[in-house]
């Protein structure tokens, strides 16, 4: 089913080329995330509001996506820097946003979206897709977070509850234990795990902490990364919560620097639960100089257990802290590409930006 959507959608796109490229020259923002278009003559891909000059009709192609635009050979306009941009949210949606935020205790009706001159529908589209969630979710969730804090803190329950706009401290209770699975009396004894999405080159990606260290970083497209979380959730015994602490801002500026190409290592806490194996994996991982590949093979023998392939590629492909823990770096023994969380086109722009850097070092 998926793969016969796939298909209606490259169709769709295909017959509307004529409109996407007016899109283009009128860089009409309300076009964002329905199409990326690729540059045949220059091998770049951008986004319908670049504001580089256009090229021909017939040098234009379409994609749905920018994966597709790099699966196909295209690498992202250094102007537009669609990869980073693409999922940036409008200014209604930002808006929406900011009236949460600012308002942490309170439920945010469509009446007051409206006054405000945002469509509610718009921003109902825009979670939805995003997300998976609509816009009330998201507001609930916040306010639980919120809640969640101000329980670890010791505060009550009730007077917490009627703040956070429940008329009953049984709904409260229902909704909280719903999204954390725990009961209100029971957050000053659960763990919290830190939540920011972030922009990079490759596309958004979620970072995640503990008050010990960095637990997860992913792109916001991996596959089972629900289960990922849901597993760190076990793991940990802790609760998610969508804020930042002091190591996600010190990964987040890393990361910046690692994709601008002024930093080969990183310097960050990790808290990575996991088999003794696993971590004996992850630790030979983070020992690959940068610029530098093993296969499965070299790795094996680099924990002391070279007959241990299969079970390496195993906890290779169960690391959650992705490019800081340097899965990237493993390689078929042939010198191919194997398997990547992130997707192999992701993996070959890493691992090419690592060696231009170690040639230009040189």
């Amino acid at each position: 089913m998926k793969r016969i959507l796939e298909k209606q959608l490259e169709s769709d796109i295909q017959g509307r080329k004529e409109e996407f490229y007016q899109a283009l020259v009128n860089r009409d923002s309300s076009y964002l995330g329905t199409f990326f278009a690729a540059v045949k003559t220059t091998s770049v891909f951008c986004l319908p509001t670049c504001r580089a000059r256009k090229p021909l009709p017939q040098n234009v192609e379409y994609f749905s996506n920018f994966y597709e635009a790099m699966t196909h050979g295209y690498r992202p306009c250094k102007i537009c820097r669609p990869t980073e941009n693409a999922h940036a949210a409008p200014s209604e949606v930002e808006r929406s946003i900011d009236l949460v935020r600012n308002n942490p205790k309170r439920k945010i009706p469509d009446a007051e979206l409206r006054s405000n001159g945002i469509s509610p529908s718009a921003v109902r589209r825009w979670f939805q897709k995003h997300y998976g969630m609509s816009f009330h979710a998201y507001q609930r969730m916040y306010r639980i977070n919120q809640a969640f804090l101000e329980l670890k803190h010791e505060a009550k329950t009730t007077e917490i509850a009627y703040d956070s706009g429940y008329e009953s401290l049984s709904g409260f209770a229902y909704a909280y234990k719903k999204l954390t699975g725990q009961a209100p009396s029971a957050a000053s004894r659960q763990n919290q795990i830190y939540l920011k999405r972030i922009t990079t080159p490759l596309g958004p990606m979620y970072v995640a902490a503990t008050h010990s260290g960095m637990c997860l970083v992913e792109f916001t497209d991996r596959r089972m990364l629900e289960t990922e979380f849901r597993d760190l959730q076990q793991k940990l015994r802790a609760h998610v919560v969508l804020a930042e602490n002091e190591h996600i801002l010190r990964a987040e500026k890393q990361l910046e620097e690692y994709f601008a190409g002024t930093r080969k290592d990183f310097d960050l806490c990790l808290d990575a639960p996991g088999s003794e194996f696993q971590i004996s994996v992850w630790s030979a991982l983070k020992k690959i100089k940068h610029g530098k590949t093993l296969s499965y093979q070299d790795l094996a023998r680099h924990i002391g257990n070279p007959k241990a392939v299969r079970a390496v590629a195993r906890a290779n492909g169960a690391n959650r802290i992705a490019i800081i823990i340097p899965c990237h770096r493993i390689i078929g023994k042939d010198g191919s590409l194997t398997g990547y969380g992130g997707g192999l086109e992701r993996k070959r722009w890493l691992l090419n930006h690592e060696a231009e850097l170690a040639r230009a070092l040189h």
